[in-house]
């Protein structure tokens, strides 16, 4: 790419041309379309090793790279998150159950664009408290992107997400948060979930970078594992996690993520929520 195209803002975020979307949408594709056709695989007895084997096929099958598979000494195609696990689980041997939820979170790259997306997943049958905390999650990320407009700042991002959260009765984990991307797979700025209106960089079009609120039933804490990958909530609640990548545009923001059939929600299946 010729970096005459792009230039970075004060805070060091670089802005793209228009014409770099037309990327960004093919990245977002291939890893919303990957993780639509992993859903049916979601099942009581799957293994998340199988489900990441079958993500790593169909990456490759698709021409294109993973992004994930040798980051940071990282093995696997995806990160899949059971339960209390708040992101980066490691996919392995152990067998989902049936009621456990799931984050699988997907890197792509396409013609050197990255796509990253992450939503969740039931296997069986959801408990009541799992399903609110999956619907609370999307809707905090929703309406994060709806707070994704120029002229607004990455502190009302955050402020959207904290406030409806905690609202909620629920917690914003503080440890991990979004970032920049687009020829890179982690540039600044850092998007934190939480936050005070009217701080932080304002939005200007050309950003591209995520959205991916980790919300806990319990308490906001985390600590990673042994394996120094594995993030757990501390108290050993429910965490759930959805992930957009958008691009900042003149009238508000483009989801270049979206799930082309509609499965984005856990719940598309019986037809409730929505999805996006």
């Amino acid at each position: 790419m010729d970096d005459t195209k792009t230039h970075l803002t004060r805070d060091g975020i670089r802005l793209y041309h228009p014409a770099d979307f037309a990327g960004m949408e093919r990245a977002g594709r291939l890893a919303a379309q990957i993780l639509d056709d992993i859903a049916d695989h979601v099942v009581p007895g799957q293994t998340t090793g199988r489900l990441d084997q079958l993500i790593e096929e169909w990456v490759k099958a698709a021409g294109a790279t993973s992004a994930t598979i040798g980051y940071k000494g990282y093995q696997h195609a995806s990160c899949i998150s059971v339960n209390h696990v708040v992101c980066h689980g490691i996919p392995g041997d152990k067998k989902l159950k049936d009621g456990d939820i799931l984050n699988i979170d997907v890197t792509v790259i396409v013609d050197g664009w990255y796509g990253d997306t992450s939503r969740m997943y039931v296997a069986g049958k959801p408990s009541r408290k799992a399903e609110r905390l999956m619907q609370v999650t999307h809707d905090a990320l929703m309406l994060g992107v709806e707070a994704a407009r120029p002229g607004n700042t990455f502190g009302d991002i955050g402020h959207a997400i904290q406030t409806y959260v905690e609202g909620q009765r629920m917690s914003v984990v503080r440890d991990f948060c979004g970032h920049g991307l687009g020829r890179v797979f982690h540039a600044p700025p850092n998007v934190l979930h939480y936050g005070r209106p009217g701080t932080g960089p304002r939005l200007e079009p050309g950003m591209f970078f995520t959205i991916e609120p980790m919300v806990n039933l319990g308490r906001p804490e985390t600590k990673v594992l042994a394996d120094d990958w594995t993030a757990v909530t501390r108290d050993k609640s429910l965490s759930a996690q959805f992930e957009h990548s958008i691009g900042i545009t003149d009238q508000g923001c483009e989801v270049f993520t979206l799930s082309p059939g509609n499965r984005f929600h856990p719940t598309w299946a019986t037809g409730q929520g929505d999805s996006f």
